[in-house]
């Protein structure tokens, strides 16, 4: 018998949390937070330093794992599957609780050491760095596998989570990309290895269910951003990116084609440091070697000042790229960092908004004000790090779960693609189970 507590995520886009009870034990898998509750907080003018883990409950930012409070001494590990915020952003306030260890690729500890480190947290938890495609015994009843995937940032996996009922393999976020630009391509022969066992149970991102296609490689998003920058008149401009500072093949792309116009590049922002410092602490990326890398305003307001005077020399890679206020991009169109925007500047937006109601308005006020400045705007230069319908179905007929919970979205998104389980033979309600924050299942 297995128990299922779909903690956070399956109301709402972010704070993804799940537990799995077997028999007298307890795993956790990642611990997120919803980045647009906390950006709503500060624009109402409150001070995020004033929240601990009960307010940010309270505001819906964190998930409520009161729901597991008679779980808490029987949790054995917490486990990650990569390193975005609505992920394990959340760690800093609730992994205390809990006796046990937080797992995760190099990089994802890598990351959320670094998140300890800015908010000055400290957390009795062991960080265990465990490799991709490699397995970590937990307790008596569980062993961890890490299988490696893609997505829009490095050292994804999928959970494969083994008890002696079966496998639950958690999926959540992930793309099926054959050709990526940094990393390897899924680990497809392990996955179909699964499907020939007993996969008791799928949990599944489900944020792109309803969008009829194949999610493209990361591949055509560095020939969109080569046909931008390498094939538009720029000469006389500045050129400025922005995309998520995670997306690490991303930058490599810009950087890259930056060099390829023999421009110096400068990345900017306090995201963009944290991840590309994490990624170089253990190897994965070199990117201080090749660009200037600014994280505090003082030093932004310098570099700029000197860009002011050569223009057409620089690449800036900036953080901004869903309109967040206190973004260096945003901070730019309103004059809070010095920059005088010149007509045809190119900005170029080498993302995609996440559908949530704060990010479409806060990414229009951005784009408006960037408009009144006369400069040449690129938008969606960008492919996502999600799957799409077809994705998902591939998905299922390798793994042929028995059953099947869709995760990471609202009902609309969950219902998408329960009623592509559906189309494949799942029955609503008893192989697939559409859950609520806070629920609990047995299986």
């Amino acid at each position: 018998m297995v128990e299922i507590c779909t903690i956070g995520g399956y109301s709402e886009v972010g704070k993804n949390m799940t537990a799995i009870k077997s028999g007298d034990e307890v795993v956790i898998l990642d611990m997120g937070i919803n980045v647009a509750k906390l950006i709503n907080f500060e624009e109402e003018g409150n001070d995020r330093s004033t929240l601990d883990a009960r307010k940010l409950i309270n505001i819906g930012a964190i998930p409520d794992d009161t729901v597991i409070k008679e779980w808490g001494s029987k949790v054995k590990g917490i486990i990650c599957s990569h390193c975005h915020l609505d992920h394990v952003a959340a760690i800093p306030y609730l992994a205390d609780k809990y006796n046990c260890p937080v797992l995760g690729t190099p990089f994802t500890i890598e990351v959320i050491k670094t998140l300890l480190n800015d908010e000055k947290f400290k957390i009795r938890n062991k960080l265990v760095a465990v490799t991709v495609n490699s397995s970590y015994k937990l307790g008596n009843n569980f062993e961890i596998e890490f299988i490696n995937i893609t997505h829009s940032t490095l050292q994804t996996v999928m959970i494969a989570v083994h008890v002696k009922e079966g496998t639950i393999i958690y999926a959540n976020d992930f793309k099926f990309d054959n050709y990526p630009v940094l990393g390897k391509k899924p680990n497809y022969e392990r996955l179909r290895a699964l499907g020939k066992e007993n996969v008791l149970a799928l949990i599944v991102d489900s944020l792109y269910s309803n969008s009829e296609r194949k999610t493209p490689s990361e591949k055509v998003a560095r020939e969109l951003l080569k046909d931008v920058m390498l094939g538009t008149e720029n000469q006389d401009s500045l050129i400025i990116v922005t995309t998520f500072a995670s997306h690490l093949a991303r930058i490599r792309s810009i950087i890259d084609f930056g060099k390829l116009l023999n421009r110096k590049i400068v990345l900017m922002g306090r995201s963009m440091f944290k991840y590309s410092d994490a990624a170089e602490r253990i190897g994965l990326v070199n990117y201080s070697k090749e660009a200037e890398i600014l994280a505090y305003a003082r030093l932004m307001k310098k570099k700029l000042a000197d860009i002011e005077k050569n223009r057409s020399k620089y690449v800036i890679v900036c953080t901004g790229n869903q309109g967040e206020p206190e973004s260096v991009l945003s901070k730019m169109a309103d004059g809070r960092l010095p920059l005088n925007f010149k007509q045809e500047d190119h900005i170029i937006f080498a993302c995609k908004t996440i559908p949530e109601p704060l990010n479409i308005k806060n990414r229009a006020i951005l784009e408006e004000k960037l408009k009144q400045k006369k400069v040449r705007i690129f938008s969606d230069i960008h492919v996502s790090g999600h799957c799409g319908r077809e994705d998902l179905r591939d998905l299922i007929k390798m793994v042929r779960p028995q059953y099947i919970f869709p995760a990471h979205g609202d009902k609309h998104k969950l219902m998408g693609l329960a009623e592509l389980a559906v189309e494949m033979g799942y029955s609503l309600g008893k192989t697939i189970h559409v859950m609520e924050d806070g629920k609990k299942i047995t299986i």
